[in-house]
């Protein structure tokens, strides 16, 4: 794979984490339509703290400190530990949404960087039945020099502001609310950065029953803009 510049970094985390990257992140909400559709969340005040509450309790436990070490599996080109870990998430996945979610985002990445210009993608990873998108968004990084702490940060950022997108959509809210979710957000994003960073494997978590069922409930919900 070939190595990007460290000036281009910051350049590279954004398009990693805008929107316009094409994997399909806007048409899911991770429970949240169920929630919103069962009167959980119903104004400005329950979405952000539904989604904090996902922030702080999911991501920043499992899935961030699972993703700064696919960061370092890359960095050592350890095949073994990037097929552990990929495996470790998807089997991670509650629910039959979140499941295809995350596959049908990393193999959306991983296709993406196999048309890039320039970016070779290796062979064991390409030829991996399901890539998960944490495994994918770690050697964009990697490959586009991206530090693990500004890599974690826009990938929490990106998960935040597609959050903040579906519940704008679907409770629904004004724009200055969606900005003022995000603002409390962002806040709390590099403690759990910092933390996640450090976080050892044994105290990994990612125990958060309410988004598990309202994932598995949503799947039967009758009505349904997104398809988590």
């Amino acid at each position: 794979m070939t190595i990007g510049s460290p000036r281009l970094a910051l350049p590279r985390l954004l398009q990693l984490a805008s929107p316009a990257l094409p994997v399909g992140a806007y048409t899911y909400s991770q429970g949240l339509e169920w929630a919103i559709d069962a009167g959980i969340v119903g104004d400005a005040e329950s979405a952000g703290e539904w989604i904090g509450g996902v922030l702080g309790e999911s991501l920043g436990r499992f899935e961030l400190p699972l993703l700064a070490r696919l960061h370092e599996a890359w960095r050592g080109n350890d095949r073994r530990e990037v097929e552990r870990l990929n495996g470790d998430f998807l089997a991670s996945r509650e629910s039959a949404e979140l499941r295809a979610e995350a596959v049908q985002m990393g193999y959306s990445l991983r296709r993406l960087l196999g048309d890039l210009d320039a970016f070779a993608l290796p062979g064991f990873y390409r030829a991996l039945p399901e890539a998960s998108f944490p495994a994918g968004w770690a050697l964009a990084a990697c490959v586009w020099q991206v530090p693990p702490g500004d890599s974690l940060t826009g990938y929490l950022w990106s998960w935040a502001e597609n959050q903040v997108m579906a519940a704008l959509k679907a409770v629904p809210l004004g724009q200055a609310a969606g900005q003022r979710i995000l603002l409390a957000l962002g806040a709390r994003i590099p403690r759990i950065v910092y933390a996640a960073l450090d976080l050892p494997e044994e105290r990994w978590s990612n125990f958060a029953p309410g988004l598990a069922l309202a994932s598995m409930r949503h799947e039967t919900q009758y009505s349904r803009l997104f398809r988590s």
